[in-house]
């Protein structure tokens, strides 16, 4: 095991077990190969799930709340779900709080841990406001789920709750602006900053296209229980190697295909 590191996680249901009734998401598979890049060419040792069911969710986190981390965890859950859960791919629940929960233990509370969930939170769809550039938190619906979330922990949601999130077969808009931003200059922004403007990004320069869906908006929203400023990329410069960046893959799939729910 490599000690004193960054660790990173990557949970990711694209196909559900025969007569589970969840549609396949196929674009989650490219979120994966896109964020895998995105973290390891910035210190993390990155661990993948795929498909798993909701117990292997389980047991994936509580085993990397045991694990000796540098300065950081990032998780990143990818699947269908609905306020406060997520669903593995035998269609059984996972309840995001007990996955944080994992990390109020004695190893990971000198620890900064980032949760990135990309899964719907609802079935409202956002036809967008106008808002102020500021309005990010999740405010009074999020209350709940903040008592769960550890000290030093962000959680940012793909949406807010009550409403779905998108995807399409080249992925999610939040998951690929994440990695795009990165790319961009994000590595230098202490955590809460990289995430405003993220959430700026998707609620200004994103419209779902196809059917029922055009023009519908989303909105990323997030909790923070940080104590201190956290920058989560700074001290890792981008490995220069790849000349396919997530800013050029996210720009091409996201000028023509339509969307579906996440």
């Amino acid at each position: 095991m490599m000690a004193g590191c960054n660790r990173a996680l990557i949970v990711s249901v694209s196909s559900f077990y025969p007569g589970v009734q969840l549609s396949a998401r196929p674009g989650a598979e490219r979120d994966t190969r896109i964020l895998h890049r995105a973290l390891h060419t910035r210190g993390y040792r990155t661990r993948i799930l795929t498909d798993p069911d909701a117990q292997d969710i389980y047991t994936a986190f509580h085993k990397e709340s045991k694990q000796v981390t540098d300065g950081c965890f990032i998780g990143v859950i990818s699947s269908h779900g609905e306020e406060g859960v997520v669903f593995g791919a035998d269609g059984r629940p996972v309840q995001l709080s007990k996955i944080y929960s994992y990390f109020s233990g004695p190893n990971m509370a000198g620890k900064n841990k980032l949760f990135l969930i990309q899964a719907c939170r609802g079935h409202l769809l956002d036809d967008g406001v106008e808002v102020e550039a500021d309005s990010v938190g999740c405010e009074d619906e999020g209350l709940s789920e903040y008592s769960s979330v550890p000290i030093n922990t962000v959680v940012m949601h793909a949406t807010a709750p009550g409403y779905a999130a998108f995807m399409n077969w080249a992925g999610s808009i939040f998951l690929q602006t994440f990695c795009k931003l990165l790319n961009d200059g994000g590595t230098d922004l202490e955590v809460t900053c990289l995430l405003t403007r993220i959430s700026y990004h998707i609620a200004h320069h994103f419209s779902a296209r196809g059917g029922n869906l055009q023009g519908k908006k989303e909105m990323p929203c997030f909790i923070s229980r940080l104590t201190r400023e956290f920058y989560p990329f700074r001290d890792h410069q981008k490995n220069r190697g790849f000349r396919l960046s997530a800013t050029e893959l996210l720009d091409e799939s996201y000028s023509t295909r339509k969307n579906s729910i996440s």
